[in-house]
């Protein structure tokens, strides 16, 4: 098993001190001469390894069973893949948020819920591990019984798939189980009880509480956005709540001063029902940008794309207005960066990643769900990439929305 560590980290603060390293990641991520591009243009392409653990950690992977791509398990550490969200920390680094598992509740209970804080390096094509924090519950917010003694939450608790920093460095993420809203201070420890949705209950809820469930497994907050001032988070459900029309998904609104759901929702509806979406921002009070995909990886994928989500429904329909942003089966790549053709494709099953880091540009990766998807190539896990697109034309994003 090949084993990558955050060696270069510590070579760093060996050689050059904190400061240099600071230095140095705060550079990584800058992207100044915005080239003028006809069509979406890859400018920056990295990746990380698909075997790459949290060295020092504790096994994961005993329950997993079927095809693992060579992967012997139970593995030695803890998997650092599986991407479902991104942060920007506005110095280089970037704190990204392992997915729950191993695909579901029943084989990750050893898999440990962990923010990893990336920093990629688009000059050599690197992404470096510079730390992580692992999500506890310390002080028994969550009123029932989790999987471990020592509330160190795992993935059959909880499977986070989206996630907000605030201004304070505290942490709100998305959950499918519940589907609930969790809140995290900035060393990952959970600071009140799982906040869940009215009316909609996943199967797991059900299954725990005897609650008929509303909507289908794995459907939850996929998307979290915040207003541009802060104030209020924006939680998109990946699926159809029971009783609505096929392919249109609920965004509900939540007042971080209330600590409540406002009540006000908006409808994203998804250009066909076997859809899914992967993630969603806020571009600014209005304008919400989107990741629409298939299931689909290397020869059947087909629907991968950016649209820009506006709420205010120009055409009266009651859904928000969608308009294409990119299709990232067919990215313009003219400096073939990371070895690929002119056309560049991003053929992966679940790409469930989106920031903007300026006017132009945004950065996309994919969720790798290791060690089983095989985007690139068949029968080889994929890695994690982590590509950037500039615009043709600038997003105009609220200020406040950049870091």
């Amino acid at each position: 098993m090949r084993q990558i560590t955050a060696t270069r980290l510590g070579r760093a603060l060996a050689g050059a001190g904190v400061l240099t390293l600071a230095l140095t990641l705060g550079g990584t991520a800058s992207f100044a001469g915005a080239p003028t591009t006809a069509r979406p243009t890859l400018t920056g392409f990295a990746s990380l390894p698909a075997a790459t653990f949290v060295p020092g950690s504790e096994p994961s992977g005993s329950l997993v069973t079927g095809n693992t791509n060579g992967y012997p398990t139970p593995f030695a550490d803890q998997p650092i893949q599986g991407f479902s969200g991104i942060a920007d920390n506005g110095d280089g680094t970037f704190d990204v948020l392992s997915d729950n598992g191993y695909g579901n509740q029943a084989n990750s209970a050893d898999f440990l819920l962990r923010i990893q804080r990336l920093a990629p390096v688009f000059a050599t094509g690197d992404v470096d591990v510079v730390g992580g924090i692992n999500l506890t519950d310390p002080d028994g917010h969550v009123p029932w019984q989790l999987t471990r003694t020592d509330r160190v939450l795992t993935g059959a608790d909880f499977d986070i798939e989206s996630i907000v920093k605030a201004a304070d460095g505290s942490y709100w993420i998305g959950d499918e189980f519940g589907p609930y809203l969790l809140h995290f201070d900035r060393a990952g420890r959970l600071l009140r009880a799982p906040i869940p949705l009215d009316g909609v209950v996943a199967p797991e809820t059900a299954a725990r509480t005897g609650v008929p469930a509303t909507l289908a497994s794995s459907r939850g907050f996929e998307g979290l956005a915040a207003s541009p001032d802060g104030r209020h988070l924006y939680a998109l459900l990946e699926g159809t709540v029971a009783g609505d029309a096929p392919g249109q998904l609920r965004l509900n609104e939540f007042d971080r001063r209330t600590g409540r759901y406002t009540g006000k929702r908006l409808t994203y509806r998804l250009e066909a029902p076997n859809l899914a979406i992967g993630d969603a921002i806020a571009i600014d009070r209005h304008r919400f940008l989107i990741i629409e995909r298939d299931g689909g990886q290397g020869p059947t994928a087909v629907v991968k794309r950016l649209y820009v989500a506006d709420a205010r429904d120009r055409d009266r329909d009651g859904l928000l207005d969608k308009t294409l942003l990119v299709d990232l089966m067919n990215v313009a790549n003219p400096k073939r960066l990371g070895g690929f053709d002119t056309t560049f494709t991003f053929p992966f099953q679940t790409i469930e990643n989106v920031v903007i880091l300026d006017k132009r540009r945004v950065a996309v990766l994919n969720d790798n769900n290791f060690p089983f998807s095989t985007g690139r190539t068949a029968e080889v896990a994929e890695d994690n990439e982590w590509i950037v697109i500039t615009l043709p034309r600038s997003l105009d994003p609220d200020r406040r929305v950049l870091r």
